[in-house]
């Protein structure tokens, strides 16, 4: 009924286990094959939303189900935030918790079936999705350190139900899915039911469809990768991890070109804006050049400095803590919220501490004299948000060493710092 040729060398199968028709026979699928051929080891995940009372029966049902089938069965609990749209947070939970369980070579498989891609064309289509949104689910992307698949993309809802009944498989009725207040469940229960019955082949030629604008946006992507090359030129040494595109590279493109390319960068970082919101990006490409906009986004702001856009995300959207002492200068020092910093060359053995910027501070460099911190950084175009984090060296009151900056050092040091984490893994 499937193909897994495509993940047989996966290190562990991992099946999303909601307890419902499509993962029951997605996991049923799977343990008949590792019954009879060579194949991962095969363990189930179920994810209790605690989002309504009948839920906490549900892990007593997968346990009996992996029980019979002789499959582990490991139950996570995850909380959902409180948002405008639940469906949107359970979902944003869930695969949270699929991110940090799955570790290299591991794949994560989920039910989705082909009735589910048509449905989800047209919800999206509905909430005037552009092409991004309207693409097919792929059937197989990357997921932490992992990646997802779905080998029942090609079969319908009645195949699933028809192979569930020939082998007497029992599986949840979630009650939530006949609440049409729920747009999805509306569509599925209202809506389909009278296109099927106009077009039988409905749902079969969406998913065509969807497929086919995966195609066309493949190639859009393939434009996008070509536009970012220049954009992504010009990044500097100084702050490894950090994520930037030249302004100028980017305005030099059409605004559909600057659009297409710059949802195919976010769309590695954070969910997407929708077309009302991105008056965000003309707010901040066309801003005076002497400002500093802001775009925030669903999981991260983008920032404009010194001729170049630069992502943030993880720590570098909360303050740092304060600066600390350093009692042993041989040994990384961890500071909160702000990475790590180590010493390199020779430096007191005693009294030394990281501090931050409070204005005012000053460098004596040797040949140069005494010089203003912030006319020594401007002269550099150090990025302005990262001034108020940047850690500076002190031997009791005279400042030695700014962090990353060879050039900024009053001995012969130089302290090298590993900056916050900016990675979100979403999308």
């Amino acid at each position: 009924m499937i193909n897994l040729t495509p993940w047989l060398n996966a290190r562990t199968w991992y099946v999303a286990f909601s307890g419902g028709l499509d993962s029951t026979v997605l996991l049923h699928l799977l343990a008949d094959h590792a019954r009879n051929h060579a194949a991962p080891a095969l363990r189930a995940i179920h994810i209790h939303h605690g989002l309504q009372p009948a839920a906490d029966a549900w892990p007593a049902h997968c346990q009996s189900v992996c029980d019979t089938l002789a499959i582990p069965l490991q139950v996570i609990h995850v909380q959902v935030s409180p948002g405008a749209s639940l469906e949107q947070a359970a979902r944003a939970a869930r695969y949270a918790a699929f991110r940090q369980l799955l570790g290299p070579g591991d794949v994560l498989f989920t039910g989705q079936h082909r009735d589910d891609q048509a449905e989800t064309l047209l919800f999206r289509l509905l909430r005037g999705a552009g092409l991004r949104g309207l693409a097919a689910m792929p059937g197989q992307r990357g997921l932490g350190q992992g990646s997802l698949a779905r080998p029942l993309l090609g079969r319908s809802r009645q195949q699933l139900h028809d192979y569930a009944q020939a082998h007497q498989l029992a599986w949840i009725e979630d009650p939530s899915n006949a609440d049409t207040r729920f747009a999805r469940n509306y569509l599925r229960g209202e809506v389909f039911p009278h296109l099927q019955q106009r077009w039988p082949q409905a749902s079969q030629n969406l998913a065509r469809a969807a497929e086919h604008l995966g195609e066309a946006l493949g190639l859009l992507d393939e434009l996008a990768q070509g536009d970012l090359v220049l954009a992504q030129e010009g990044t500097p040494l100084a702050w490894p991890g950090l994520d930037s595109l030249d302004l100028a590279a980017l305005v030099a493109l059409s605004p559909a070109r600057q659009r297409n390319a710059l949802q195919y960068w976010l769309s590695r970082r954070t969910r997407l804006p929708d077309s009302r919101h991105w008056a965000g990006w003309a707010d901040l490409r066309d801003a005076a050049a002497d400002a500093q906009p802001v775009w925030r986004l669903g999981d991260g702001q983008l920032l404009r400095s010194h001729g170049r856009i630069w992502w943030l995300s993880g720590d570098w959207l909360r303050l740092p803590g304060a600066g600390a002492a350093w009692p042993d200068p041989s040994e990384p020092l961890r500071l909160a919220g702000n990475g790590s910093v180590r010493l390199l060359g020779a430096a007191p053995a005693t009294g030394l501490r990281i501090a931050y910027r409070q204005g005012g501070e000053v460098l004596d460099i040797p040949g140069r004299g005494r010089r203003e911190l912030k006319r020594l950084l401007n002269e550099l175009q150090v990025p302005h948000f990262l001034r108020p984090r940047l850690p500076l060296l002190y031997h009791g009151e005279r400042l030695l060493a700014l962090a990353n900056l060879p050039g900024l050092v009053q001995a012969d040091c130089q302290l090298d710092w590993q900056l916050p984490t900016n990675a979100q893994g979403l999308s």
